[in-house]
């Protein structure tokens, strides 16, 4: 688990990277934007802990046009008295905020419940398989399945399109884009009949005249 904390009061970064060390969380910590900046280019990251003052800009700026875009999940720390800050942290799409001063363990306690929420939201149940969205997994009662990787990419589209039809247009453009090489219907058939060979669950519907779906429970 790789939290990133984007802070520039030396005293709190101390503090919460002691008490996240003696939670078992590994806290990585920048004390600017442009140190932020790089960080996240280069690294995984499955929490930001973000200030939305810092010495060389506002957290709310690196949120929108970095961290948004990759769906970072994020809690905002904000001054006591700044309510404006809250509502626009919300407003902008920030999963919680905490307001400064604040106790360690109330931070602790909302950094895991967003990141129970993230990980309930990555995982996808349908019958006996569930879908890793984050890793890109599909397992069967906790057995991973042996896919392909275009197999698994279409599977990736059908369960981020859980409920609904992916037309038959749709994942032959897709194809296109992720091989290069022209497919036909037939050739879409083919691939389909396999990963439910593989997955041996009746989890994939055939929408005749259209394409695929897969149904929620």
């Amino acid at each position: 688990m790789n939290i990133l904390l984007v802070e520039d009061n030396i005293s709190i970064i101390k503090g919460l990277v002691y008490s996240f060390e003696k939670n078992n969380l590994k806290l990585v910590c920048k004390t600017t934007i442009k140190e932020a900046k790089e960080y996240i280019d280069c690294n995984k990251i499955d929490l930001i802990i973000l200030d939305v003052m810092l010495p060389d800009g506002n957290g709310f700026s690196l949120y929108e046009d970095v961290i948004k875009n990759l769906k970072i999940p994020t809690i905002f720390l904000t001054a006591k008295d700044e309510e404006d800050d809250i509502v626009k942290g919300l407003d902008i799409g920030a999963d919680d905020y905490v307001t400064k001063p604040f106790s360690t363990k109330e931070l602790l306690a909302r950094v895991n419940k967003v990141l129970l929420a993230k990980q309930k939201k990555s995982l996808i149940k349908v019958k006996d398989i569930t879908f890793d969205l984050d890793k890109a997994v599909l397992y069967k009662n906790d057995e991973e399945i042996e896919l392909t990787a275009l197999e698994l990419k279409l599977v990736n589209l059908l369960f981020v399109n859980l409920g609904k039809v992916v037309s038959r247009n749709v994942i032959l453009d897709k194809i296109w884009d992720w091989t290069g090489n022209y497919v036909d219907d037939h050739t879409v058939t083919v691939y389909f009949k396999r990963i439910r060979e593989k997955i041996k669950t009746d989890i994939i519907k055939t929408v005749k005249g259209m394409g695929y779906r897969i149904d929620e429970e």
